[in-house]
């Protein structure tokens, strides 16, 4: 029986038996693979007019979607699309370091996924289910704290400068 791939990270999964003498190295690149599903940064740029950028996760080797990190850059003259492939499981920080007035939408080949509008060049946490593309949020749902959220004494005045919370 031969080696498989793992469906969301591609590692290879080796079989009992199989790969001798080789297993250090292929464990290695296993180790590198995890390291860059959960460490890994890339910039990618997606420059230029309306266009979609797809980002790659290939069996056993490093691969700008298995980054934990990506930041999209260049000046964009139209509104942009990046994918990951369909089936992939996994957290992201992504964040819009372009320039440009324009959008962009990260989500899978077949599936949706969060936009950023033309003037949001920020940061999303992002996690894909396989199909789909979600957008972690990262206030309560009504933007607001209320003092139920807030133990007993959590805020003091010399915490507070004036003007600052209403």
């Amino acid at each position: 029986m031969a080696s498989s791939y793992s469906t969301d990270l591609k590692l290879e999964l080796m079989v009992t038996g199989e790969n001798s003498g080789t297993w250090g190295d292929k464990t290695n690149t296993n180790l590198n693979l995890v390291q860059q599903a959960i460490a890994g940064y890339e910039a990618v740029s997606i420059a230029g007019g309306a266009q979609t950028t797809a980002l790659a996760m290939t069996d056993a080797t490093l691969s700008n979607a298995r980054n934990a990190v990506v930041e999209f850059t260049g000046t964009i003259t139209g509104n942009q699309i990046v994918t990951i492939p369909d089936g992939i499981e996994k957290t992201y920080y992504i964040y819009n370091n372009t320039t440009g007035a324009f959008t962009v939408q990260f989500k899978t080949v077949t599936g949706t996924g969060p936009t950023f509008t033309a003037t949001d060049k920020g940061y999303k946490i992002v996690y894909s289910d396989g199909t789909d593309v979600i957008e972690v949020p990262t206030t309560p749902a009504d933007g607001s704290i209320t003092s139920a959220k807030l133990a007993t004494d959590a805020v003091i005045t010399a915490k507070i400068s004036a003007a600052q919370v209403t």
